[in-house]
């Protein structure tokens, strides 16, 4: 696809990186030419200096062929007017970063009318990841599937646990629960399991079923935690309010620590159902204080990474509670896995994950009958949801007799609102909307999980 991407911020030089990785051409434009100059030369994309929202810049930059415009500067209304610009000149797709509270409640009228394709805040996604996370403290990341009615939930299989030792042939009888093991992260290696596949300690297994099954799935293997009732966020940002905000309407009980005192007030009159908190949270007396020795879950949000990791280290010493740790740049995966700081948020990968996944089921829509595609257990495996089609091979026949290959598994079966965890007895039938989880990269057609050898 031939993408323009205006803005080349954060999470924009992310997306640079991905795209132009994925073999797309790219073009890139910034007011900055350092940025401009310097991603031109790391990625091999074309790069223009200037005004996003002038015509002149975006046709400099390829607008007029363009299959899709990304806004991703630092202002709505930039992204906004870049998007108008696009649709007039390049009659291309488009995305927007819309980031402003105000704009919330008429995003949807703003989207249609302006003809976007998709618009994205930031804030608001990582929000999300977090309170997903929180909602079910047992796991380290929860991802949502067919408008949310699947889950896959991961979790690390620590000392003692119940899987370790056991082969996943065996897991059904154990549990009873309907619920489908479709991967296995085990060091940098992501495994789609089989039958004699053996659960070893330190395994992250990624675990698809529906809310409500996942919750007795975790509790019959004695690891389902307590709800959480209460929750103590250090900074007060964006992220911080829609987290404080979603668990007000959830019921939990919630603190912000921020220190500087224009927001706290803003806070307090924006979040009346928080407890809001002048305070620095470097200092630990303020943490005691506000008693994080006995708080369910720990949401290091402020903007200085070493300040995020160094407290949650802290309260994982002296508190049982689950860690949430926000991480802007994460170049030592290895090192921060091995920190064991609990669920690690990273905005700008959130963001950009997102909006790949759109670009790739756009790219994958040509001639294919990708829905959408995700990259999942850190861009080691895909997750694609497929609408069956009439005269597809898959059709009518017991899963158990299909020559799956081995890189992939069936994760779901959406057949109208009815959501089915296959087992080897279920079949597949025309209109069903399937999900299929994989290691191998370029399925873009649903007879291709079929092994022809």
């Amino acid at each position: 696809m031939r993408i323009v991407i205006a803005g080349c911020g954060k999470i924009g030089s992310v997306l640079v990186e991905q795209l132009s990785k994925e073999d797309h051409d790219v073009s890139i434009i910034d007011t900055n030419k350092e940025v401009v100059d310097k991603l031109s030369n790391q990625y091999d994309v074309m790069g223009v200096i200037g005004n996003a929202a002038v015509m002149k810049t975006q046709k400099d930059a390829g607008i007029e062929d363009a299959d899709l415009l990304i806004a991703m500067t630092g202002s709505d209304e930039l992204n906004l007017i870049c998007c108008l610009i696009a649709k007039k000149v390049g009659n291309c797709n488009t995305i927007a970063r819309i980031q402003n509270t105000d704009y919330a409640e008429g995003l949807d009228a703003i989207k249609k009318e302006l003809g976007l394709s998709m618009t994205i805040n930031p804030e608001k996604a990582a929000a999300e990841e977090i309170v997903r996370v929180i909602r079910f403290p047992s796991a380290m990341q929860v991802e949502t599937f067919a408008k949310t009615k699947v889950e896959i939930v991961k979790v690390r299989l620590e000392e003692g646990h119940k899987l370790i030792g056991l082969k996943l042939v065996d897991l059904p009888s154990k549990i009873n629960v309907e619920a489908l093991v479709c991967a296995v992260e085990r060091g940098e290696e992501a495994i789609i399991p089989k039958g004699d596949f053996v659960f070893q300690q330190d395994d992250v297994v990624s675990i698809v079923a529906s809310p409500k099954k996942a919750r007795v799935l975790f509790k019959k293997l004695g690891i389902l935690k307590g709800r959480i009732r209460n929750v103590m966020i250090v900074g007060g940002g964006g992220i911080s309010f829609y987290v404080a905000k979603a668990l007000n309407i959830m019921g939990i009980a919630n603190t912000i620590i921020e220190k500087n005192p224009e927001r706290c007030r803003k806070l307090c009159e924006e979040l009346p159902g928080s407890n809001i908190i002048e305070g620095d949270a470097v200092d630990q007396s303020v943490l005691y204080e506000e008693g994080v020795d006995k708080v369910g879950a720990f949401v290091a949000m402020t903007n200085i990474d070493e300040g995020n990791i160094l407290m949650s280290l802290y309260v994982k010493k002296h508190s049982h509670a689950k860690l949430i740790t926000k991480i802007h740049r994460i170049r030592y995966n290895e090192i921060l896995n091995n920190m064991d700081l609990g669920t690690i948020v990273c905005p700008k990968n959130i963001v950009s994950d997102n909006i790949l996944s759109y670009v790739r089921a756009r790219q994958n829509s040509f001639g294919s009958n990708v829905e959408t595609l995700y990259k999942i257990l850190d861009g080691k495996a895909e997750a694609l949801e497929f609408i069956v089609r009439s005269g597809s091979k898959v059709v009518g026949i017991p899963l158990q007799k299909l020559n799956i290959r081995k890189d992939m598994i069936v994760a779901c079966i959406q057949r109208g609102r009815k959501v089915i965890i296959p087992r080897g007895q279920d079949v597949i039938n025309e209109g069903d909307s399937i999900i299929i989880v994989t290691t191998k990269s370029g399925i873009n057609e649903l007879d291709n999980i079929l092994d022809t050898e």
